[in-house]
């Protein structure tokens, strides 16, 4: 991935353009700092506070948006549950301690139509591609997890599923949890009859990514 951070006085924001799915948090939250279609740098830290920004960063879902504090505050901390939104007709939604192929984020939209260029991120190919699949799959019977959060590894099986592995929980578009787990495989391919799990459609939809 290719960060760039624009420094400011008591915090640099760092911004990764091909994160990014334009979920616009940013530019509707805090227009002054962040300045669409404007010539030239678009991102001004001096023109917010530092937990203005803070609270921006905090609610990309893409990871698109990070920053380092210069104030002596509290870098962002892990959550407490760890998380993946099933998003309608769109991405998987991941706010965990993530390794994702050994880079280590917090946030992250990850493709489930098979469609983007940019796998396993999004990069809102599922629009062009008229992908559909709901946001409110049907829960499982599933047990509390013992520990809720903690490091997960996320590893893209090659022309293959989403494996994930450690504490998580797979919720709803409208936060109804789906299932709980310590292991499972997603489908990414977008031909899954069971989304937002892996049933091997891969195979047959002779899925390359």
């Amino acid at each position: 991935m290719v960060r760039k951070f624009v420094e400011g006085e008591n915090i640099d924001i760092g911004f990764d353009s091909k994160l990014c799915i334009h979920s616009r948090n940013c530019v509707l939250g805090h227009p002054e700092v962040f300045v669409p279609n404007a010539p030239g740098q678009w991102i001004h830290p001096e023109a917010g506070s530092v937990e203005a920004v803070v609270g921006v960063a905090h609610s990309c879902p893409s990871g698109a948006i990070t920053y380092r504090r210069k104030d002596g505050g509290p870098d962002e901390p892990a959550p407490v549950v760890n998380l993946v939104r099933v998003r309608e007709n769109g991405p998987l939604a991941f706010n965990a301690e993530m390794d994702i192929n050994g880079e280590l984020m917090l946030r992250a939209t990850l493709c489930r139509c098979g469609a983007s260029e940019n796998k396993p991120f999004c990069d809102g190919s599922h629009t062009k591609a008229g992908f559909a699949a709901t946001g409110e799959p049907a829960s499982k019977d599933s047990v509390a997890l013992e520990a809720r959060n903690g490091p997960i590894k996320v590893t893209p099986q090659p022309n293959g599923s989403l494996k994930v592995e450690g504490n998580l929980e797979i919720v709803s578009g409208t936060g109804r949890t789906v299932d709980r787990v310590t292991k499972v495989f997603l489908c990414r391919c977008g031909h899954s009859r069971n989304k937002p799990f892996c049933d091997g459609s891969h195979k047959t939809a002779g899925f390359v990514g």
